[in-house]
This record gives C-alpha cells, sequence and structure tokens, in this order.
C-alpha cells in the first residue's frame, strides 16, 4: 500500500515576501494548515507551481458591509456575493457588522447574522457586534457574553439617528470593553456639528449631492476622535477608529497615541484615490461618490499616505457598502432630486482594495511590501482578535494565500466584479498587478478567474478577547 502524501498541496517556487525583500520559499499544507516552509519540498498530493509570482497571506477585510438594511436602503450583497467577491480580489477573512434591529434581543441578532453566513459564505468570517444602546440588559450581560464567545470586536457610533450613542452611552461600553477585553471600533463624526451644517446648507437651497463634504466637514470628524480618545484614555479601552480620511483626524489618533492612549487608525481606498474635487463633476454622478466622512482634500490624501508608510495608520480596510446607485432600496431610493442628506452612505470596494493598494501603494513606491502586508492582513488579524491563525504565513496558521501576477495589468470594469451593485466608482481606472490564485484553508477557491470553491464552505473564525476569560 502506497503511504499517504506528506503534504495535502505544496507552493511551490513562490516569492514570499521576508520583510521588505523577496525570498524564494515553497510552502507545504496539511490539513487546511501550514505545516512546513522550507527552500525546498517534496511529497504532495497537490502541487501548485508558483514560479516567479508573490505569495502573500489572503487578505483580512475587517470592515465591510453585507446583508444589511440602513435607513431604506438594502446592501446589494448577502454573504454568497459578499463573500463570492472578497475573493476573487485575493481576500481569505471577512469581519462585517451584525446590526443591532430593535425588536430583537441583541445575542439573537448576532445569532441570526451567523446563520445566514454559514449558509452561505465562500470565505472564513468573524462577526462585529454593532452597540446602539446600553440597557443594564447589554451592558451587564448580553455585551460580556458575546465577548467571552468570539465576538470580541464590536462597534459603535457618534452619528446616525438610530445608531449614534450618547457620551455617557459610549463611555459605558468602553468601559466594559475595557473589562472584558474586546476592541471598540468608533465611526467618529460629531453629529450636531453636522446637523447644524447640513441645516444650514438646506436653508439656503444647497442640497445637491456636491455638498455633502460641506456639510461633514473636518472639525466634525476632528472633534469625535478628539473625544473617543478621551474617553479610552479614561476607561483604557482599546479602540479603532475607522475610516479616518483627514490630516486633522490622523493627528489626533497620534497625539493620543504619544501620551500612551490604546488608540489606533484605519482608512480606506476611497480617502486615497479621490478628493473632494471629485464631487463638484457629475450633478447626481456625485451620488455615487458620497460616503461618510467624506471625501477630502489632496493635502489630506497625501497625509492619509504618509501615515500608512510611517506606521500610523495600522489598517486599511474597505468600508465596502454595496448600495446600488438606482432602485426602490438604493442610494437614490428618494428619486432623481434626492438631496444629499437622503443618499445612503458608502462606496463598494471589497474586490478592488487589494489590488488598489498593490498598484497604487506598493508598485508606485508609496509603501513597502512589507507595509501593503501589514496593512491588509497582518494588522488586521492581530487588533481583531482572529491571529495567529489568520493573518499572516506562518507554521500552525491557516493556509490563507494569495499569488500573485504584480505584472498583470488590468482596467476596471463594472462587468470585471462579482458583486451586485451596478456600478463601481474606480470604473476605467488603470492597476497593475493582480491576485490570480486564492487559497482559503489549503482548498484553492479561486483560480485565473474561475471560481472553485462553494457558497457555505466558510467557517466562523471566533474573536479572542484581550484578557482571560
Amino acid at each position: 500500500m502506497t503511504p499517504p502524501a506528506r503534504f495535502d498541496l505544496i507552493v511551490r517556487g513562490g516569492n514570499l515576501a521576508v520583510g521588505d525583500s523577496v525570498a524564494r520559499i515553497d510552502l507545504g499544507i496539511r490539513d487546511g494548515r501550514i505545516l512546513a516552509i522550507a527552500e525546498q519540498l517534496e511529497d504532495a498530493s497537490h502541487i501548485i507551481e508558483a514560479q516567479g509570482r508573490l505569495v502573500l497571506p489572503g487578505g483580512v477585510d475587517a470592515h465591510c458591509h453585507m446583508d444589511q438594511p440602513v435607513y431604506g436602503a438594502v446592501c446589494a450583497d448577502d454573504f454568497a456575493s459578499g463573500t463570492l467577491s472578497a475573493a476573487c480580489g485575493g481576500n481569505t477573512t471577512i469581519v462585517p457588522f451584525a446590526m443591532a434591529e430593535p425588536s430583537s434581543p441583541l445575542p439573537q441578532t448576532v445569532a441570526r447574522y451567523r446563520a445566514r453566513a454559514e449558509e452561505h459564505a465562500l470565505i472564513d468570517y468573524a462577526i462585529h457586534p454593532t452597540i446602539q444602546a446600553t440597557t443594564p440588559q447589554i451592558l451587564e450581560q448580553d455585551l460580556p457574553d458575546l465577548i467571552r464567545n468570539g465576538y470580541a470586536s464590536l462597534k459603535i457610533f457618534t452619528t446616525y439617528s438610530g445608531f449614534r450613542l450618547d457620551d455617557r452611552e459610549v463611555l459605558q461600553v468602553l468601559k466594559v470593553a475595557a473589562r472584558h477585553g474586546a476592541l471598540v471600533m468608533v465611526h467618529a463624526e460629531n453629529d450636531s456639528i453636522i446637523e447644524m451644517a447640513t441645516q444650514d446648507l438646506l436653508s439656503r437651497g444647497l442640497h445637491a449631492p456636491r455638498y455633502h463634504a460641506a456639510a461633514r466637514p473636518v472639525l466634525a470628524e476632528r472633534e469625535a476622535i478628539h473625544r473617543i480618545a478621551c474617553f479610552a484614555e479614561m476607561t483604557g479601552a482599546e479602540v479603532l477608529i475607522v475610516h479616518v480620511s483627514s490630516h486633522e483626524g490622523l493627528q489626533e489618533v497620534n497625539s493620543a497615541r504619544g501620551r500612551g492612549v490604546r488608540i489606533h487608525a484605519e482608512t480606506c481606498p476611497q480617502y486615497l484615490l479621490f478628493t473632494e474635487d471629485a464631487l463638484d463633476h457629475g450633478g447626481l454622478e456625485a451620488a455615487k461618490l458620497i460616503c461618510s466622512p467624506p471625501l477630502r482634500k489632496a493635502s489630506d490624501q497625501a497625509a492619509l499616505w504618509s501615515g500608512m508608510a510611517q506606521g500610523s495608520i495600522a489598517v486599511y480596510s474597505s468600508d465596502h457598502s454595496p448600495y446600488r446607485f438606482e432602485g426602490p432600496d438604493g442610494k437614490l431610493r428618494h428619486g432623481p432630486q434626492s438631496r444629499f442628506d437622503e443618499i445612503a452612505n458608502g462606496m463598494p470596494g471589497l474586490e478592488l482594495r487589494l489590488p488598489l493598494l498593490f498598484s497604487e501603494g506598493y508598485q508606485k513606491g508609496k509603501i513597502s511590501l512589507a507595509q501593503f502586508v501589514s496593512l491588509s492582513s497582518t494588522k488586521a488579524a492581530e487588533l481583531h482578535g482572529i491571529a495567529p491563525r489568520k493573518g499572516a504565513i506562518a507554521i500552525g496558521a491557516d493556509a490563507d494565500l494569495a499569488i500573485w501576477d504584480r505584472d498583470r495589468e488590468t482596467t476596471i470594469s463594472r462587468s470585471l466584479l462579482h458583486d451586485r451593485v451596478d456600478y463601481t466608482p474606480y470604473e476605467s481606472m488603470r492597476i497593475k498587478g493582480w491576485p490570480v490564485t486564492t487559497i482559503s484553508r489549503g482548498e484553492v477557491i479561486v483560480e485565473d478567474g474561475q471560481v472553485l470553491g462553494v457558497p457555505g464552505r466558510g467557517q466562523f473564525v471566533s474573536s479572542k478577547s484581550r484578557v482571560a476569560s
């Protein structure tokens, strides 16, 4: 009888990132985990020849939306289409949000969301609960139980009616998170500033999509980040400011970190590749570029690139918000005369997250290869409590890999993508570099544009608390 092969899969001759350089190394995989990393490996049931291509950790997108209704708009992507899109862009793990439902207790909301993921997800996933109320039941029982049971990364808002928490509520959540070792993601904008600016614009008849940026000034972001940093300092909680869009917002994060606050910054592709000037062109087409915080100035864009290169931005996420442009549940659900404050906030970008950063960041010398890996995978896994299983190529880690053709040139088009949105804001952009093979737990799920994985194969990944239970 022939003895079984030592490995289920060998990825042979790939160029692995070793610091800022690359080294030709073989990877041996068995039972979905990386078993060996060596110059030459033999004896496998299957071999992938990766000669001359980069072999990097699969992407970890820890800020994306799918299968959610928000203010009448509905995400075009469910877990089937969303995770398919993610996988085709070189991602192997996502962490979306279980949005609270007023009529349902928080634990049941999270359980139902997880059940939908279990049925349809192509890749692995953790889940962020969103906290939109602070009842004694939530603070004393539900939230601590969720953190202990693998949901140790959660989200709160300081803006949006029905979502925002007031200062006392924020402090309460941060205190619980600090006690039980959870990371708190914060959408940080000052709601009162936004409300006043919005009403002022509308009263003057300024309601076109182009005025969205004026309604959410940098001051609103700066103040809210400063306030959250103070609250984190007081409670000892660890916080991640999501979608940082401005130089001033990043300065607030850096200032707080300088005095020992456990605070981190995340940014997203739209803030790196568009400025608010784009809202001045195209009339109603500008609705496609509405997101919150809004697009900023070229100087803010430059500061964000610099922040990634210098390490003051920890994470790069898509904030994939897959609303269709038209239709009864899309961005323009209020019709062609939609005011800027009636248009659903957010832009799609899950599948393009990695190729955009690879092309515009690494290929153009704005960030190193090591920084690309950290920003798009490793640091997100660490912060959100799913490392060392996810986010790195290491012995014992899940064999989650993306094999890159760094020379492949692609012109982005809606028809290229696998989400269910009817547009991409990056239409016609030319990029260089593409993940041609995606491997999840040792299984090739995408190869040269062909999808080989099946919906429902994705597994829940427990987000670990930072303190002993």
